[in-house]
């Protein structure tokens, strides 16, 4: 069965900051997001399915969204060497890269407090694994499926 054409689809979340220079260069050089338009609204990152939208706070609804938890996870392969490259360029982490029962997440604010979740989905190594036990892929960080 094919999706209707008007069949709704993600196409950005935004984050609310205060300074949108020094919020570009934590997500573009910092945290290497593509850049891929930037304008008077802010900027966006990714050029392909969700994107991230990072805009100034200038309503004050908006400002009250400004240095919170995203709700952002972003999935980073080989997530142990990406993070020591964040902390060569300074990035504050809030959370560093800990296994848990369904992969490796590390958790990063940029300047304004916002914070994102770095995941790697890289099981720990325990009997069950080793054993050959099936794989139970866990599809939430809080390990709902």
């Amino acid at each position: 069965m094919t999706a209707p054409a008007h069949e709704p689809s993600v196409y950005s979340i935004a984050i609310f900051v205060h300074d949108i220079g020094r919020a570009i260069e934590f997500y573009r050089d910092r945290l290497a997001l593509p850049l891929t338009k930037q304008g008077s609204f802010g900027a966006e990152f990714f050029g392909q399915g969700a994107r991230i939208g990072v805009h100034p706070a200038v309503h004050p609804d908006a400002r009250t969204l400004v240095g919170r938890h995203t709700g952002i996870t972003l999935h980073v392969p080989d997530l142990l060497h990406y993070c020591g490259e964040l902390h060569e360029r300074g990035v504050s982490f809030v959370t560093e890269p800990t296994q848990q029962t369904w992969g490796i997440m590390a958790m990063v604010a940029d300047p304004d407090g916002n914070v994102l979740a770095l995941w790697e989905d890289k099981l720990p190594e325990t009997r069950e694994h080793a054993a050959g036990q099936p794989h139970v892929h866990i599809d939430q960080a809080d390990g709902a499926s």
